[in-house]
């Protein structure tokens, strides 16, 4: 049984999610106590030591961040709740923090809830919590981080440093300006939806690139793109027009 508590300042919100959790999750999450403040979910968390937290974002004048940066050591999930617009949600995305969007659907909590009998992060969540603050923070695209599941936990590269994304059935391999590569399990449509707006273009089935890292693009039916690296990837027929729509005025014809 998933020890918990909830962190809102709105009691309507707290009961909506009361009664999620005990139609659809009360044979796996126990929750030991309700909180509308920050003063008193620190003091909850030091007394109860929940195993996860779910955490309002917005916390009358404070915010859930503010509670996290009071806990000398988390170790319990925190799953945030949030009616945040859809920029900051990106930065939830791309920090592989958990969250709900008010208001709360029960498929995404149950998703969140299995999500989080499967894999624990704990050693993990100050990682991915600095990125979040991070990419929260940031107005320039290409500086934002993104966490990338490994093997051995958690890789957060900096967007700008992603030269190309490759398919290989359910996995991706992401290749980096360093030269070094990641073979991730996730799809290369997971990593077009997480990037599309940070100039990124599927030119083909298998590939994703950076149109950033784009050396020259060479006509034909398709046509090819050469990428910094020397990289040379063939352009679909049917993605012809769009990309170059994308990027002429941003690399040499050749």
């Amino acid at each position: 049984m998933i020890r918990s508590i909830i962190v809102d300042d709105e009691a309507h919100c707290i009961s909506r999610l009361q009664e999620l959790l005990n139609t659809y999750c009360r044979h796996t999450v126990q929750v030991k106590g309700t909180f509308n403040t920050l003063e008193q979910a620190v003091t909850a968390i030091s007394e109860l030591k929940p195993d996860l937290v779910f955490l309002d974002v917005q916390l009358h004048d404070q915010t859930g961040f503010d509670l996290l940066e009071q806990i000398p050591k988390i170790d319990f999930e925190v799953i945030f709740t949030t009616a945040y617009d859809s920029y900051a949600i990106k930065a939830f995305k791309f920090s592989a923090i958990d969250y709900l969007l008010k208001p709360i659907d029960p498929d995404d909590l149950i998703q969140a809830i299995n999500k989080l009998q499967k894999v624990l992060h704990r050693n993990e969540l100050s990682d991915k919590f600095n990125a979040l603050l991070d990419n929260l923070k940031t107005n320039n695209p290409a500086a934002k981080r993104i966490a990338i599941p490994t093997s051995k936990g958690l890789v957060f590269l900096a967007i700008e440093d992603i030269i190309r994304c490759e398919a290989s059935v359910n996995y991706t391999t992401i290749y980096l300006k360093d030269k070094q590569s990641l073979m991730v399990a996730k799809t290369l449509k997971d990593f077009e939806e997480l990037l599309a707006d940070h100039h990124f273009f599927r030119i083909h089935n298998s590939h994703l690139i950076n149109l950033n890292c784009i050396k020259s693009y060479h006509r034909g039916k398709g046509g090819y793109v050469v990428l910094s690296d020397n990289t040379s990837l063939e352009v679909s027929t049917r993605k012809k027009d769009l990309f170059l729509k994308k990027v002429e005025n941003t690399v040499f014809f050749s």
